[in-house]
């Protein structure tokens, strides 16, 4: 299913400006579908085929679980199913082999069974490559290319990239991190992402950056990233955030796991009126419902009714 977009005339001036400066305003065809990013958001779910996922625990570890929930998101509303076998913080080594056997069984089947995107979250090129093979879209490398050999992998196998800021080696122990500006320092580094990309023959209507909440960042940087995430957008690719239950909403509100939905919802909805085009979240209805509100208040989309007030009984 394509997603046409619904042209609405310009608004008058106001707080939120939904003009975002990308290098393409074209729609993009990505997987089987295509999305217009100047003018739409997308819910990304996560599906973690994990024994030790920090947010669900291992729910969706089983195959015939993680493809039930990844037909269940796209039922909700979301356009976007990442799939990842191995978690981004520290823990038990994980092989190349059990990762592979953890996502490509689960990209195959998601794959025949929707038109949706499917993404594989992974920092090695050899799963990269498999979960191409296998029907995979979009590679949502969390390392910013720590794996050399990622960017040809990509370019090779003619899917889309997720270029992420991350400093550290995958599930590494956490080094406090310090930044002179942690907003110009994510910019420049996305920026030679960017460049790498480009340079491996990764065409730009196929980049995506993702600030990297968290990822290498406190809790201050990270509400850094959002308040001046228009810079980030400013590069001119469609902004992927990733925010739902991060420790970040968790030491804001002082919430512990699994009471950090509403502020997740928050945070997301802040980033899509800043810019974000792409959120990826752990529960997508109410999700999707945030960002639809966003994009009502930004001008960009039609409420689905408008009766009240409106002269009908």
């Amino acid at each position: 299913m394509s997603m046409v977009p619904t042209r609405i005339r310009a608004r008058t001036a106001g707080p939120f400006d939904p003009a975002i400066p990308l290098i393409d305003e074209r729609p993009r065809r990505i997987g089987r579908r295509e999305f217009d990013f100047a003018r739409r958001a997308v819910v990304m779910a996560i599906v973690n085929r994990t024994p030790d996922s920090f947010h669900d625990r291992g729910r969706d570890f089983r195959l015939d679980r993680a493809v039930e929930a990844s037909l269940r998101a796209v039922s909700e509303g979301a356009e976007w199913v990442d799939i990842g076998g191995v978690p981004f913080g520290r823990g038990p080594a994980v092989s190349e082999q059990e990762e592979l056997d953890r996502v490509v069984p689960t990209v195959e089947a998601v794959a025949a069974a929707t038109d949706a995107v499917v993404s594989v979250d992974t920092t090695r090129a050899a799963v990269a490559a498999a979960a191409i093979a296998a029907g995979a879209s979009v590679i949502n490398d969390t390392s910013g290319f720590w794996d050399p050999q990622m960017p040809a992998t990509v370019a090779r196998g003619g899917a889309a990239v997720v270029l992420t800021h991350s400093l550290n080696p995958p599930r590494s122990e956490p080094v406090k991190p310090e930044y002179d500006d942690v907003v110009e320092a994510v910019v420049d580094r996305l920026r030679s992402l960017v460049e790498r990309a480009t340079e491996a023959g990764i065409p730009p209507d196929r980049l995506i950056v993702d600030p990297g909440h968290d990822l290498n960042k406190n809790t201050r940087h990270s509400l850094e990233l959002i308040r001046r995430l228009p810079e980030v957008v400013a590069l001119g690719h469609p902004t992927l955030v990733a925010l739902s239950h991060k420790d970040f909403v968790g030491e804001t509100l002082d919430r512990p796991r699994g009471e950090r939905l509403p502020g997740s919802l928050a945070a997301a909805t802040a980033c899509v009126l800043a810019g974000a085009r792409i959120v990826r979240a752990h529960d997508v209805r109410p999700t999707v419902d945030a960002v639809r509100m966003a994009e009502a208040v930004l001008g960009i989309r039609e409420p689905a009714l408008v009766w009240h007030n409106n002269g009908q009984n």
